[in-house]
Formats: C-alpha cells, structure tokens, sequence
C-alpha cells in the first residue's frame, strides 16, 4: 500500500480576512500593527534635504521589503506549498501575533525586577482552570483522518497482552517493505535497524487460506512527558525488564510532528508519515509476540511481552493543529493527540513523569541552547517569554494561550511546558485517572526502586529475579547534564523568585488534582 495517495491542504480563511488581522510589533513603547497599512503623507516639501532624502529611501525600502514577503507568503499559502513554510503562525489561524500587554518594556532593561514581578502578577491573576472541554465527536476524527482509522482496527488479538492485529499482506513478496520509510530516509540509525528487519520479514509472513499476513501492534503503553523530567532515564531502565520492548529507538514524535509532516521545527513541513511507517518501528517486538506464544527458556511468556512507545512530546505539543485543522474554536485546538489515541485505544496507558517546572525550565535552556548560554541570558530569555504569555492572557483565555502556536514558537524559552496541570486535565478528559501514572523526577532520583516498582505494578508486569532487579535499578543516570553546562551554574536567585511565583497556582492545582502536596515542590533540594 503505497502511503502517500491521499493530500492534505492548510485550512484558511479569505485573503480578505487575512488583511484584517493585525499582528502587533513593538516600536520602542507603542504597538505598531504589522499588517495595518503603512501611510506616507503625500503632501511631501518640494525641496527634500540630503538626510530627510536618506529617510524616506530607507522608508520606501522597508515598504518595498514588506511587500515581497507578503507575496511570497501568499504565494505558499495559494498554492499549497507547505514544504517552504517555516513553523511559523499561519496568519490564516490566528488573528495577533501577541502584543507585549499593558506592562511592556525595554528588553534592555530586564532585570528590573519589580517590574517582573507585576508582569507575573498580571499572568496568575488571569489564571483559570476548566474542568471539561467540549469532546469532538468519532466521526469528526475519522473525517479528519480518514486513512489512519482504515489501517487500524477496532478490535485486536484476543491472545495477547498487547494490542496487535493481523492485516494481509498484498505487496510483491520479493519487494522490500520498508523501502519507502520515511524514518528511514531520513534517519542512517533507522536504515540499519530497518536492514535487520528486512532479513526476517518474509519468515515472519503467516500463511493462511492461500493468503499472506502480517502482525501489527500498537504500544501497549507510552512515556508521554514531559521534556527534562527523566522520561530518558526511565525509558533505559524500563528497556532491562524482558517482558518490556519499545521502538526500535527513544521518541519517534509520529502523534505530534511526524505525522504532520514536522521532522525539525526549523524546516518547515515535509511529507506526512503514513500510520504505516509508525508501526513498522514496531516490527521487532512484533515479532517476538508472533514466534511463540508460550513460555520461551527463561520462563517468560511471549504473550505477555508489551511494546512501549516513549515521546517527550505526546504529553503537551500540539503545535501542528493551526496549520492543519479548522480554527473555529475560539483559538484553542478542536482536536488533541489524546483524542485520536483514545479513539483508537480506549485501553492504552500513560506515564508522566514531572519535575520542579522552574528547575525543568532550566534544564531545557541548557540543554537546546547552542551560544551564549548563561544565567544571565536566561533570566533575559525568561523575562521575554513572560511578558509573550502576559499579552496573549490580555486577549485570550489562560488555555487558549497554552496551546497558542504563535505563542509558543515566539517565546524563547518554553515556559508553557512547565504548566503540567493544563495538559494533565485535557488528558483527563478522555482517559481514566487509573491509566495515568504520574511520577515526580524527584522520587526517582532518591529511590529508584520505588518508582521502578510502582512502574511495574501500573503496567501489571511480572516478578523479576533479584539480579535483573538489581540491574534495573542500579544502572546509572541516563542524559544527565552535560559538564559544559554544569560548569555555568545555577540561575540566578532573581529568576528562581519570578518563576517560583508564575507557576505557584499550575502547582497548586496540580497537587489539588493528584492529592499529593509534594507536587507543589516546596521542599526539594535542586536537580
């Protein structure tokens, strides 16, 4: 089945609407409306200085410069060419790109620090929390995805612990199944991985009336988030146990970006990954549930083997949807990642394991940032990011500015991932409490053993010899900080205050949520 007979297009509204939307720069202290239009008074002096000249030839450039970027973004738009399309807020979707809000300064001067601190006053006073949401209905989704729901069925294999299916196989037997990968084209690590699968392919074929099948799983469990937070080192801990498989490789990002087409957010859009190429990362532990299904020699059984999917992102980005689905809810998405999973696996389960958002925040600037990193420039950074947020909260909801693309890939620290409780009472809305683990980082760097063992329990695994126990438990840290960055220190204690206080009542609602006081992370020692 080829995978790339179906189109998709970006869902806009008029050119004429687009006209009619402002985004906002600032100019020193005074909004200036990006798509207003630009007068120049026509009753100019006859007789023109040698610098007023210069100024009105530097003028008419910027307005020239204006009007080829409008053509060629309406180009794009008009012709449906994604692939040159950074990242970037489609205008079609969103009516501001934010004004800096009623308290905007001079970035030159952020470490003023009362003058933060009312910023973030401004930000909780804003703070609302929505129990529901309205939930889209099966039929939406299926329209919007018409070709994934025809790959994946309703019901799976009643022998296995995993969710797994048997789908005929029409292709020609001496092809190559996997040639046509888009992980593989662009990834060397996934080309050998997917040679190995290609030697065992054709054995693995089962034969029944004449015909051909192959086995399919979905996971039977994922490591949704969040990003900084341990999902790495709980991830080759959890790879140790034997009833446990993942992907052929950490964080495949198919619900969130692969399949949009998203393979870096600075490159715009590429091909969308078919449903297909996500499940065929999950051939080799599909093979190992198909080869036997009793006990092998070390006493475990193949049927009880599960396949678990670990992406940082599943949990809070879903960035994409402007570019993809209709904007007529009021800027929030009319659909979320867990929404398609929860239509597909009713049953599936999540973990989440969380960390002090302000230490996490931290943690993520070090980690992506590639110059100039330093306390100092955080604190810049940070201060920036607040004041994005703040003026987005003076036109739209708390929620609508959590899943606010134009926002997010504004602001240049990712503030919005630390607002765990936002994404947390989304996921809520689709699943039961009792298929959410959530895990504080915290916990698991002081006693491994308990988390591990709490993990074990949720995923209903089987006992374990004291040398793998051991094993799992023992090993050391997984991506931890990297010396280079170690070597800068912590923030400085200014910025520590200010984002202590904008994400007090996230925290507060999240330990309300849970019932647990130690998700206000009160009493932690740094990680």
């Amino acid at each position: 089945m080829t995978h790339m007979d179906y189109k998709y297009s970006l869902l806009g509204s008029t050119v004429a609407d687009y006209h009619k939307r402002p985004l906002l720069l600032q100019v020193d202290d005074t909004p200036m409306n990006l798509f207003a239009v630009l007068e120049v008074k026509r009753d100019l002096p006859r007789h023109w200085s040698s610098l007023g000249f210069f100024r009105k030839i530097r003028l008419y450039s910027f307005l020239f410069g204006m009007a080829v970027m409008f053509l060629i973004m309406a180009s794009y738009v008009l012709t449906g060419d994604k692939k040159g399309l950074l990242l970037t807020p489609s205008p079609y979707h969103f009516s501001t790109l934010v004004s800096p809000g009623p308290f905007a300064f001079n970035l030159s001067s952020v470490k003023d620090y009362a003058h933060i601190k009312l910023v973030v006053k401004s930000i909780t006073s804003k703070v609302e929390f929505c129990s529901s949401r309205p939930l889209p209905e099966l039929k939406a989704l299926v329209k919007s995805e018409p070709h994934m729901f025809s790959v994946i069925p309703h019901k799976f294999l009643p022998g296995a612990k995993n969710p797994c299916w048997y789908v005929e196989f029409t292709g020609n037997i001496s092809s190559d199944p996997y040639r046509t990968n888009l992980y593989g084209r662009y990834s060397r690590r996934f080309r050998t991985v997917f040679q190995h699968l290609r030697n065992t392919f054709h054995e693995h074929l089962f034969h029944c009336n004449g015909k051909l099948y192959r086995m399919r799983c979905l996971p039977y469990f994922y490591i949704i988030g969040q990003p900084k937070c341990g999902t790495t080192d709980l991830y080759d801990r959890l790879r140790l146990h034997p009833e446990v498989k993942f992907t052929t490789f950490k964080e495949p990002h198919w619900w969130t970006r692969k399949r949009f087409g998203i393979i870096r957010l600075s490159e715009g859009f590429h091909d969308r990954y078919p449903v297909e190429d996500y499940l065929d990362l999950f051939d080799q532990a599909a093979y190992l549930i198909q080869d036997n299904q009793t006990a092998n020699t070390s006493g475990y059984s193949h049927t009880d083997i599960i396949i678990g999917e670990a992406s940082a992102s599943t949990m809070w980005d879903n960035n994409a949807w402007v570019f993809f689905y209709d904007n007529n809810t009021k800027g929030e998405p009319p659909f979320l990642i867990q929404d398609f999973i929860h239509a597909l696996q009713p049953d599936a389960r999540f973990i989440v394991m969380l960390r002090d958002p302000v230490e996490r925040l931290y943690s993520d600037y070090l980690y992506f940032g590639i110059a100039n990193k330093s306390a100092e420039d955080f604190h810049e950074k940070v201060s920036e990011s607040l004041q994005l947020f703040e003026g987005c909260l003076a036109e739209y909801t708390m929620r609508s500015c959590v899943y606010n693309t134009t926002v997010n890939n504004a602001m240049p620290v990712r503030l919005q991932v630390g607002l765990y409780i936002v994404y947390l009472m989304d996921w809520l809305t689709v699943f039961s409490r009792k298929q959410i683990l959530v895990l504080r980082l915290e916990d698991h760097a002081s006693n491994r053993k308990y988390t591990m063992h709490k993990v074990f329990e949720f995923l209903n695994l089987g006992p374990l010899t004291k040398e793998i126990e051991s094993e799992i438990t023992r090993s050391p840290a997984s991506n931890t900080r990297r010396p280079a960055d170690k070597n800068l220190g912590p923030m400085l204690p200014i910025t520590k205050d200010i984002l202590r206080d904008f994400y007090m009542p996230f925290n507060e609602k999240l330990a309300k949520v849970l019932r647990n006081d130690s998700f206000l992370w009160q009493n932690d020692s740094k990680l």
